[in-house]
């Protein structure tokens, strides 16, 4: 096999066939993470509501509250693309191991200092950001692991069914946050996230002490870092699917920033409600799962896309003049269906783009122009919301999605996905 074809992208899919949501499942390796995956999510659910309410008790700044956003986002914009050329280059059981290990820990120190009384806005956002280069270092690892158990006809069940692991932890987790905060406060919840990485530390102890370790390449890191940069920017289409990753996720976190204080400032009520509202988005997201299976059979990936950011986009403006309880449940249900459509078409593509040799790398650049949208994004709408107010700032938000929609479909010729 010549240099050239061993990195060459993977051609877009053109067959198109319906693959059953649950047909990844039965690959054993892939469901016992998924299985493991699915406790730890939960885990990190119940600690960002309990982070994001906290920060919001303790100060009454937009800019402030949405930092807990930001420090979660800013190391995967710092450390990802350093990551993934380590991905690519160890063996991926043992360092996913140690990646869940640190964060464990994290969590438990937090847990620590809450429980103990020495907690305030700075060390809660410096384990925040701690937590998130954990992340960082793990995502393009664990992506690449789990697009190479399954298929390649599979991959895109396999990113809808590892969504809808995370939105199922999405409905519980901030429901549950939201009726225990008040009542066991956050340290306990902070300590059962700790716990919560037990299973996915004893899956990566297994397959690690397996013994069969992957043929890793003896490349340098800096050659390993230029050619996984030449390959994603050297590729059209990969160019285009990271530009719509930076313009969706940019305006798309206006949600996650500004709900606390949208909760506390405009609609006046308390963390239940703010959990119930984050486990609403969850809610649309898990029902999605079972939809998007169906109508990718019908519509392509930019068709499909294009209208679910139309609909997140719609439920963002409509957040800003809606004070009805119920009716804001059912937007949020129905931008949550529409955000698993987004982040399992993305994500996808970007998965389906090129060669596991070379995954771990290019899903770092992916990772890197997400986090990049993100960052940037919980630092522009809560710095909106302070000045213009927190409607406003949705407003806005939701304008710029649909604005993304509407270009998204008139380019649909130009760049396929």
């Amino acid at each position: 096999m010549s240099k050239d074809s061993a990195t060459a992208p993977l051609p877009a899919r053109t067959v198109r066939h319906k693959v059953p949501l649950t047909q990844p499942l039965r690959h054993v390796r892939y469901r016992h993470l998924w299985c493991a995956n699915l406790l730890s999510n939960l885990g990190s659910w119940i600690q960002t509501f309990a982070s994001a309410w906290m920060i919001a008790s303790m100060s009454h700044s937009a800019s402030t509250t949405s930092l807990v956003q930001t420090a979660s986002y800013v190391p995967i914009f710092l450390f990802a693309l350093i990551a993934g050329v380590v991905a690519d280059a160890v063996d991926r059981p043992r360092f996913l191991f140690y990646c869940n290990l640190f964060m464990a820990l994290c969590a438990c120190t937090l847990a620590g200092l809450v429980l103990t009384g020495h907690v305030s806005a700075s060390p809660v956002l410096a384990l925040t950001f701690c937590l998130g280069a954990g992340s960082a270092f793990m995502w393009p690892a664990w992506q690449a692991a789990i697009s190479g158990l399954v298929e390649p006809d599979e991959v895109e069940a396999a990113a809808t069914l590892n969504n809808f692991s995370y939105n199922v932890a999405a409905v519980i987790g901030p429901a549950l946050g939201g009726v225990l905060f008040s009542w066991i406060g956050p340290g306990v919840l902070f300590f059962v996230n700790a716990i919560s990485f037990i299973g996915l530390l004893t899956v990566y102890w297994s397959w690690w002490r397996e013994g069969r370790p992957a043929v890793i390449a003896s490349i340098g890191f800096a050659d390993s870092l230029k050619a996984g940069l030449a390959c994603a920017f050297g590729c059209p289409r990969y160019r285009h699917i990271l530009c719509n990753v930076c313009t969706v996720f940019f305006a798309t976190i206006a949600f996650a920033s500004l709900l606390p204080v949208f909760v506390r400032d405009v609609l006046h009520m308390n963390s239940s409600v703010f959990g119930t509202l984050m486990g609403a988005l969850g809610c649309g997201a898990v029902l999605a799962a079972f939809l998007l299976p169906s109508l990718r059979c019908r519509y392509d990936r930019r068709c499909l896309l294009s209208c679910a950011l139309l609909v997140y986009g719609v439920m963002l403006i409509a957040m800003a003049c809606v004070r009805s309880l119920p009716v804001l449940l059912s937007l949020v249900l129905c931008g949550g269906m529409a955000w698993s459509a987004v982040v399992s078409t993305l994500n996808a593509a970007a998965q389906s783009s090129f060669p596991i040799h070379i995954r771990a790398r290019t899903l770092s650049i992916y990772l890197f122009v997400m986090a990049g949208g993100y960052t940037v994004g919980s630092l522009v709408w809560g710095r909106l919301a302070d000045h213009l107010g927190v409607q406003a700032a949705l407003a806005v938000a939701g304008a710029c999605v649909i604005v993304n929609a509407i270009a998204l479909w008139l380019g649909k010729r130009e760049n396929p996905l």
